[in-house]
């Protein structure tokens, strides 16, 4: 099975063009991100490098209008980094959706098995996941509504 894929790291294969432009990609990001401000190093990113011409994703049009301001500085910066690049050109893109966090449920509890469930956390270790479990269980338990103990 070794050999299989020796052979096609072996060879000038689309699978390592592929590596080499991602690894050159990585390295230009590597270059991008101490030339930029604070606010705009969290919302870009390198996107591509064709024919000395590289691509610059921006997440958003404030971030984009700032980066094409900087584009003289950019580029002498990626002289100065041995990176000869004939132009800079500046994408809007949109920036990765992240997961919404919902509001974690409360959980209705009655008085007796908050209380049932308390004395068994502290019968585990401390630092046993179930009890850190119980506890934040506990905490984010409320009394149903009405005045029930059972």
């Amino acid at each position: 099975m070794s050999t299989l894929l020796h052979r096609y790291f072996g060879r000038d294969t689309p699978l390592i063009r592929l590596q080499d432009h991602a690894a050159r990609l990585a390295r230009l990001q590597h270059v991008l991100a101490p030339a930029l401000p604070a606010q705009c190093a969290n919302a870009c990113h390198v996107a591509n490098l064709k024919e000395d011409v590289l691509t610059i994703s921006a997440f958003g049009s404030a971030v984009a209008v700032r980066l094409r301001q900087m584009i003289p500085s950019l580029l002498d910066h990626f002289a100065r980094a041995g990176y000869s690049l004939q132009s800079i050109r500046i994408k809007v893109g949109l920036p990765e959706s992240s997961p919404v966090r919902t509001k974690p449920k409360t959980r209705s509890l009655s008085n007796t098995a908050r209380a049932q469930i308390e004395t068994f956390a502290t019968t585990l270790p401390a630092d046993a996941p179930l009890r850190a479990a119980l506890e934040t269980l506990v905490r984010r338990s409320s009394p149903p509504t009405g005045n029930l103990t059972e």
